[in-house]
């Protein structure tokens, strides 16, 4: 079943620019919204790599204790040192973890304020989860 155009429009977003950003206007229970996109690349990384339970884990323990060795981490995670290793690689990328080096060993600390665009973009939603 299809509906007639003029009632399908109301169902799709609708997008604009504007200035350099890209918007979309989204209508909930007749009430539009207009909602900014985030850098994409930035907050897309970061919403992968929080995807992964191992990962969140680590990123939660290292805000929780602070910095941390790999060897730390790996114990804690209960997974290989190599599968440690690799998480950290998606959490720097991400640049939810920054890490510095001391002798042979590498420490890691957390980075809350990576986490800046994905509680932008979940805040641009909050217009559809407030009551009336």
């Amino acid at each position: 079943m299809s509906l007639p155009a003029a009632q399908s429009k109301e169902l799709i977003p609708r997008k604009a620019a504007i200035g350099n950003r890209v918007a979309f206007l989204l209508t909930n229970h007749n009430r539009t919204v207009m909602v900014f996109s985030v850098t994409p690349a930035h907050a897309h990384n970061v919403f992968r790599a929080l995807a992964d339970p191992t990962r969140r884990a680590i990123f939660e323990e290292l805000t929780r204790q602070g910095e941390q060795t790999v060897h730390a981490l790996t114990r804690y995670a209960g997974v290989s040192q190599p599968a440690v290793s690799k998480h950290l690689t998606v959490l720097k990328r991400a640049k939810l973890v920054r890490h510095r080096r001391q002798g042979r060993e590498t420490h890691y600390r957390a980075q809350p304020d990576a986490l800046a665009p994905m509680v932008d973009w979940l805040r641009h939603y909050d217009a559809f989860t407030r009551a009336d």
